[in-house]
């Protein structure tokens, strides 16, 4: 019995310390943009995104592939910012990054591999088909959210994008999340069979 409990607990915190070097670089720099603005905000993600994944590694044991990616864009993206001064780059990373995981989970769809399930196949166990429709919908929704950044930092002021960024993403993608029970309670694989 005493095995039992030792062996959830440190599943809690590395639960919030998983969440915390995910969110960390997000918070600094809706942190730093609402003191010092785009610029040292980018900075400030750019460092933060490497501390995170670093973290990772060294206290999760592992790097996150999405998050990997990310890190990368991130670097690439805010390097751009700085070397030609222009901030729509850092903009412009979010649809990247969304276009991308589209672009992945696609191909993945068109080739007959089920990536999603390589990722999260852990954590759900669906049919084939689920597997499939819900690659299709995290798909759409890499796209709708890559159009929507478009929208927002073409079209309304930089705070209104860095509201946007830190304050809409994140509950957009938790909502979408969310809405996928129905579709996972639906397809779930049965051991039974």
């Amino acid at each position: 019995m005493t095995n039992e409990p030792v062996s959830e607990r440190p599943a809690e915190p590395n639960s919030l310390l998983k969440l915390l070097i995910d969110l960390g670089p997000l918070l600094v720099f809706f942190l730093t943009y609402a003191k010092a603005g785009i610029f040292w905000a980018t900075g400030v993600l750019m460092v933060a995104t490497v501390a995170a994944l670093i973290a990772s590694r060294v206290l999760l044991g592992r790097f996150a592939l999405a998050p990997a990616v990310t890190a990368v864009l991130v670097v690439v993206f805010g390097g751009l910012t700085f070397l030609l001064d222009d901030p729509r780059f850092i903009k412009m990373k979010p649809t990247i990054i969304n276009l991308l995981f589209a672009g992945i989970l696609g191909f993945g769809i068109a080739t007959g591999r089920p990536l999603l399930k390589m990722l999260m196949g852990e954590a759900l166990r669906l049919t084939d088909q689920g597997w499939h429709k819900m690659t299709v919908r995290w798909a759409l929704f890499f796209v709708a959210m890559a159009v929507v950044n478009e929208i927002v930092w073409r079209n309304f002021s930089e705070a209104a994008w860095v509201n946007f960024k830190v304050f809409g993403i994140l509950p957009l993608t938790l909502i979408f999340a969310m809405a996928q029970v129905g579709l996972i309670k639906r397809y779930e694989a049965r051991a039974d069979a």
